[in-house]
């Protein structure tokens, strides 16, 4: 049923817009494609054509491409229909579309998934084409492109075909387990293999550090008690009014969020309700859930004024950097003072902008060393990361195994190289496939 289905889908921006793109993929694309525009053109060579549906009333003045399979991003014939981009225009298209036997809208990442089933790209580019859709910064966008071009897809299958030569040297020592020195020296050029192998991908574990989080960029909540600026500062930060500004105390109830691009680093600042003991029941859910998302970022900071009590410490193992607000209050050497900011102290006045651009210049620091400087980094998500891990682990096992005998290397090696496929997507991943593409946009 699912290969017989043909599938469509908008795959250009939320209309109205100026052109919009129709995609159609399966074995009802070419008969779609010339029942609408009344020919089938050479393949990929853009046609002009009058697309008319099933009465033959005219649709749209537009631009028509046809891919015929394989040769296509998902593997099956491709039609895809350019135009102009009115709700109307495409309305008419895809009822003409419904109206063709076989054809019904596609789920979100449907093209993708056929593609990667279809082994036009492996899981890890799957994961990195829906990264590089919901990139908000350049940073996150090299990492996606990356990807996508097989950074990791291509070492990972270099890796398993090594593995894979050095099981068959395994197995060869099995089968001539008859012949005393046989097995020893088959055994020995598959360990240096193995070895070899082994400091490779511990290597490409241990410099990743943070670099996976580009993906859901740095956490930053601003906390600490009531009227103290934190909307202030979050509305500086941000350069644009997010958060009410007020002079009374727990204006702020709910948490609220900005997104952030800091020279590339996608940044999350929160900005929480006043931390304080109050009897006002909405109040203090704000406060709850203000502590809360404290205790989950990466990083805190604390913003207090001279009168707003004494620093406070985070549950858990965030890092918090204390802010002092109001300096622009203190005026003369006092007020100056408070300017030398400590590692993880800082003095500010967030209304009038004193040391903004030093707690700034700091936040991108911190951001670097969470995320990783160096832009070589394999991994982009967590998953990659635990069958990377799966697969160094059964490979230091196969090291060790040695000396129960070549059945156990074997096993172990077997148990890398499954590892490695289902990183790829290759082996057995039914059970993650409907989690990885239902996050996808409709039409990719």
């Amino acid at each position: 049923m699912y290969r017989s289905e043909t599938i469509f889908a908008l795959s250009s921006g939320r209309p109205p817009c100026a052109i919009a793109v129709v995609r159609v993929s399966g074995p009802q694309a070419g008969a779609a494609l010339s029942g609408l525009a009344g020919l089938l053109p050479a393949p990929r060579v853009a046609t002009r054509a009058l697309l008319r549906d099933a009465k033959q009333q005219p649709i749209d003045d537009g631009l028509v491409l046809w891919f015929p399979g394989p040769a296509s991003a998902t593997g099956e014939d491709i039609a895809e229909f350019q135009v102009h981009g009115g709700r109307a225009v495409l309305q008419a298209l895809f009822a003409a579309l419904l109206g063709i036997a076989g054809i019904r809208p596609a789920e979100p990442g449907e093209f993708t998934r056929r593609g990667f089933e279809n082994g036009k790209l492996d899981l890890t580019e799957a994961e990195a084409l829906d990264d590089l859709i919901h990139a908000d910064t350049e940073r996150q966008r090299r990492q996606a492109l990356r990807q996508l071009k097989g950074l990791l897809g291509d070492r990972a299958r270099d890796w398993r075909t090594q593995i894979i030569e050095a099981s068959a040297l395994i197995e060869a020592g099995i089968d001539f387990s008859d012949e005393a020195d046989v097995p020893a020296e088959l055994v020995a050029p598959a360990l240096l293999r193995i070895n070899r192998l082994l400091d490779e991908i511990e290597a490409v574990l241990t410099a990743q550090g943070h670099s996976e989080r580009l993906r859901d960029g740095l956490v930053v909540a601003i906390t600490g008690p009531p009227n103290v600026g934190k909307s202030t500062l979050i509305n500086q930060l941000s350069r644009r009014d997010v958060a009410i500004v007020s002079p009374h105390a727990g204006t702020t109830r709910d948490l609220i969020e900005v997104q952030l691009d800091l020279e590339g680093y996608p940044v999350t600042l929160i900005d929480t309700a006043g931390i304080r003991e109050t009897e006002d029941p909405v109040e203090q859910e704000g406060v709850r859930r203000a502590r809360r998302r404290a205790a989950e970022a990466d990083l805190v900071l604390w913003l207090a004024d001279d009168t707003a009590g004494q620093r406070q410490t985070v549950t858990g193992y965030v890092p918090v950097w204390y802010i002092r607000n109001k300096i622009d209050l203190f005026e003369g050497p006092a007020g100056l003072d408070r300017l030398a900011a400590t590692s993880d102290d800082f003095a500010i006045s967030a209304s009038r902008g004193d040391g903004l651009t030093g707690l700034m210049q700091a936040l991108v620091r911190f951001a670097g060393d969470h995320f990783g400087r160096e832009e070589v980094g394999l991994i982009g998500r967590l998953r990659q990361r635990e069958w990377l891990e799966q697969t160094a682990a059964a490979l230091r096992r196969c090291v060790v195994a040695q000396a129960g005998g070549e059945e156990l290397m074997a096993e172990e090696l077997r148990i890398a190289s499954d590892a490695l496929g289902r990183l790829l997507g290759r082996v057995d991943v039914e059970d993650v496939l409907d989690v990885i593409f239902r996050d996808f946009c409709i039409g990719k």
